[in-house]
C-alpha cells in the first residue's frame, strides 16, 4: 500500500493539464546552479509533530534521499511533493521559476539536541547537498483535548498553516507597489518595486506585467528562487518577497499612469476536519488548496519636460563623465588612427546620442564601433558606453584634434552640464606610397606638336551632321531619358511619402542586416549580444511590417494584426515560436552554440515565411 501522498493531492484535471503545459513551457530555463533549501524549526518540545521541508530550485531531479533521521525523532509521514512553476512575460521578454519541495511530518519523542543530516539530490548529473539541521527538543508539549500530538507553531519566523475555510483578509496577503521617485524629469529612471506580504502558507503566485504606456521598461534581473525574510508592518511580523523590479525611463511628459495588476495565488490550508490516522493510512489529504487574487495598486508618476533644450544636447539624462584618448600620435599619411571616447555614469545610457568627433581637413572618418559595457541595476543603466572612431589622414603636416564635447542634463543639479575632453596633437608624415607630377621641364613637352598624323579621311562637301538622322537621335534621346527620369523620381516621391509603405520596404531588409550581424556575433561566440540582436531583429521586423510603435508591440498585438493581414495561424505560430525561443535558448542547457544556432535558423525562418506569406497576400489584393 502506498502511504505517501502529495501534500496537494488531489489536483484536479484542468490545474493538472495546465501545470504541465507550464513546466514543458520552462523546461529549457533551468537555474543557473541548482541548490537545496532546508526549512525546518529550531526548537520544537517533547511531544510534538514539525513539518522538515526540502526545497529544490529545479523539477529536473532524478533521486532525492533524505539524511538518516536521529533516534529520538520520528516520521510519521512523508515525503509529501509540491512542484511550484510560474512564467511571466514583460514587454515581450518571458521568465520563468520552477520548485519542488519534498516535506515530511516529524515526531519530536524524547527531549535532547538532534542533527539531521544533510540530504541529497541527483540533478543533470551533479549531486547537490543541503546543509544539516539542527534541532532542540526541550519541555514537554501540551496535549491536545483529543490526545493526538499537536503541531508545532513558530509564531515568530514563520506564517501559520491556517485551518481550511478559513478567511483571508487584505491584511494578511497583500502586495506593495512602490517607486523611488514619483516626480521626475523626461528620461529620468525610476524604480518600479513589486513587493509580497503574507501571513498564510503562499505555495504559488503569478502575475503578467501590462505593457507601460509612454515607459522604456528593463526587468531588474532578481532571483527566481524567491527567499522570505521577516519584516514588521503596523506592529505585525510578516513573510516579505521582492517579487520584481523595474527600470522605467519616462518617454513622455505631463502624469503618467501606472495601472494596477492582479496576481493570481494559491495557499495552502490545512484540513482539520480530516483525521490523520484516516489521511495516513488510507491516502485522504490533510491540506486543501485555496486560490486568491491579489490586486497590486496601481501608481502615478509626474514626468516633467526638460528645460530648453541646449543645440548641442546628447539625450542623456543621468550623471555622466567622459574621457578620450588616441591610439596614436605620430602616423604616416594613409595610416588609420583611432580615437576612443568612452561615455560613463549612471543615466540612460543606451539612449543618448553618439559624441561627434570633429577632424581636420584632409582626414577620411568612418562610422563609430560601439561597445556595450553596462548593466541593469536598481539605480538604472550604469557602466560606460565606448565610441572607437577610425579616421585616416592624407596629408603630412601637424594637426590638432579638437575635444569631443558631450551635453548632458544633470539630475541631481537640475541643470545642463557640457562636458569636454582633452584635444590631441597628430604629427603625420610622409607616406610610403609615390605620387605622380606632370613636368614640362623637358623641351619637346612645350614644343608645337602636330595637328594629325597618319591617314585622312575625306567626306563629301553636303555631307553634315547638322540635320542628320544621328543629330535628331542625339537631340532626342537626351530629352526621352530626361522625360523617363522624371517619371521615375516622381514615383519614387510619391512612394517615399507614403511612410506606410516605405516601412513595409525596409522591414524585411532591417531584419536581414539585423540577423547578418547576430550571425557574426554568433560566430564569435558573445551570446548574450547574439540573443538580443535576434530578438531585435524579430521585433523590428513586426514594427516596421505591421506599421505599430515599438511601445505597442506584443505577442497579442503581433498575433492580431498578422491575422488582420490575411496571414495563416501555422506561419503566425512560427513567428511566435521564434520569439519565445529566443528567451529560452539564451539559458538553456547544453551545447551554447548549438543553442545559437537553433535559434538563428528559427528566426531566419520565421521571418522569411512571413514575408513570402505577406507578399503572396499583397499580389492576391492587387489582381
Amino acid at each position: 500500500m502506498n502511504m505517501v501522498k502529495n501534500r496537494l493531492q488531489p489536483i484536479p484535471h484542468l490545474i493538472l493539464y495546465m501545470l504541465l503545459a507550464t513546466v514543458a513551457m520552462a523546461w529549457g530555463t533551468l537555474p543557473l546552479r541548482a541548490q537545496i533549501t532546508v526549512s525546518a524549526p529550531a526548537r520544537v518540545s517533547a511531544g510534538e509533530n514539525f513539518r522538515l521541508a526540502y526545497t529544490i530550485n529545479t523539477q529536473d531531479v532524478e533521486d532525492f534521499r533524505a539524511g538518516n533521521i536521529p533516534s529520538g525523532l520520528e516520521v510519521i509521514a512523508g515525503p509529501y511533493t509540491s512542484q511550484q512553476s510560474s512564467y511571466q512575460m514583460v514587454n515581450g521578454h518571458t521568465s520563468s521559476s520552477s520548485s519542488i519541495t519534498f516535506t515530511y511530518t516529524l515526531y519530536a519523542d524524547k527531549t535532547g539536541t538532534y542533527t539531521i543530516p544533510a540530504a541529497h539530490a541527483r540533478i543533470n548529473g551533479r549531486t547537490v547537498a543541503s546543509r544539516a539541521v539542527k534541532i532542540t527538543v526541550s519541555g514537554h508539549a501540551r496535549p491536545n483535548s483529543n490526545g493526538a500530538p499537536q503541531m508545532h507553531q513558530d509564531n515568530d519566523d514563520e506564517a501559520q498553516l491556517r485551518s481550511a475555510g478559513s478567511r483571508i483578509s487584505g491584511n494578511d496577503l497583500f502586495i506593495k507597489v512602490s517607486a523611488n521617485k514619483r516626480r521626475v524629469h523626461e528620461q529620468e529612471p525610476v524604480l518600479l518595486t513589486y513587493k509580497v506580504y503574507t501571513l498564510v502558507d503562499l505555495t504559488q503566485l503569478e502575475g503578467k506585467m501590462p505593457d507601460l504606456t509612454g515607459f522604456h521598461t528593463q526587468e531588474v534581473p532578481l532571483p527566481q528562487q524567491k527567499s522570505f525574510h521577516m519584516e514588521n508592518v503596523n506592529g505585525r511580523n510578516y513573510k516579505a518577497v521582492t517579487w520584481s523590479q523595474y527600470v522605467m525611463y519616462p518617454q513622455m511628459t505631463g502624469r503618467l499612469q501606472i495601472p494596477s495588476i492582479v496576481f493570481k495565488g494559491i495557499v495552502v490550508q490545512q484540513n482539520r476536519s480530516v483525521d490523520p490516522f484516516e489521511a495516513f493510512f488510507n491516502g485522504g489529504s490533510g491540506y486543501v488548496e485555496v486560490k486568491r487574487n491579489i490586486e497590486a495598486p496601481g501608481l502615478t508618476i509626474q514626468v516633467d519636460p526638460l528645460p530648453q533644450r541646449p543645440a548641442n544636447f546628447s539625450g542623456g539624462v543621468g550623471r555622466f563623465n567622459i574621457s578620450a584618448q588616441l591610439s596614436k600620435t605620430e602616423v604616416k599619411a594613409g595610416d588609420p588612427v583611432t580615437l576612443r571616447v568612452v561615455v560613463g555614469g549612471t543615466g540612460n545610457l543606451k539612449l543618448i546620442r553618439q559624441p561627434e568627433a570633429n577632424f581636420p581637413k584632409g582626414f577620411d572618418k568612418y562610422d563609430p564601433k560601439v561597445t556595450d559595457k553596462t548593466k541593469l541595476t536598481a539605480n538604472g543603466v550604469e557602466g560606460n558606453m565606448i565610441y572607437d572612431i577610425l579616421a585616416v589622414p592624407r596629408n603630412q603636416g601637424r594637426y590638432t584634434i579638437p575635444s569631443v564635447e558631450f551635453c548632458y542634463y544633470d539630475t541631481q543639479a537640475n541643470a545642463y552640464r557640457t562636458l569636454r575632453t582633452q584635444s590631441f596633437q597628430l604629427t603625420v608624415g610622409k607616406g610610403d606610397g609615390s605620387t605622380t607630377k606632370a613636368s614640362y621641364a623637358a623641351p619637346e613637352d612645350n614644343d608645337i606638336r602636330p595637328i594629325k598624323v597618319g591617314d585622312v579621311k575625306l567626306h563629301p562637301v553636303n555631307d553634315f551632321f547638322f540635320a542628320s538622322t544621328t543629330y535628331w537621335l542625339c537631340l532626342l534621346l537626351p530629352l526621352a531619358a530626361f522625360v523617363a527620369l522624371l517619371v521615375v523620381f516622381r514615383k519614387r516621391a510619391i512612394d517615399n511619402a507614403d511612410i506606410v509603405k516605405m516601412r513595409l520596404k525596409k522591414a524585411d531588409k532591417i531584419a536581414r542586416r539585423r540577423l547578418k550581424k547576430a550571425r557574426q556575433l554568433m560566430l564569435r561566440g558573445r551570446s548574450g549580444e547574439f540573443y538580443d540582436e535576434v530578438l531585435r531583429a524579430l521585433w523590428d521586423y513586426a514594427g516596421y511590417k505591421l506599421n505599430m510603435p515599438v511601445e505597442q508591440l506584443s505577442r497579442d498585438n503581433i498575433a492580431e494584426n498578422l491575422a488582420a493581414r490575411d496571414v495563416d495561424e501555422a506561419t503566425i505560430g512560427k513567428f511566435l515560436s521564434a520569439l519565445d525561443e529566443c528567451e529560452y535558448e539564451r539559458y538553456a542547457p547544453g551545447d551554447p552554440s548549438g543553442n545559437m544556432g537553433k535559434t538563428f535558423a528559427t528566426a531566419m525562418t520565421a521571418i522569411s515565411e512571413t514575408e513570402d506569406v505577406m507578399k503572396k497576400t499583397q499580389k492576391k489584393h492587387k489582381s
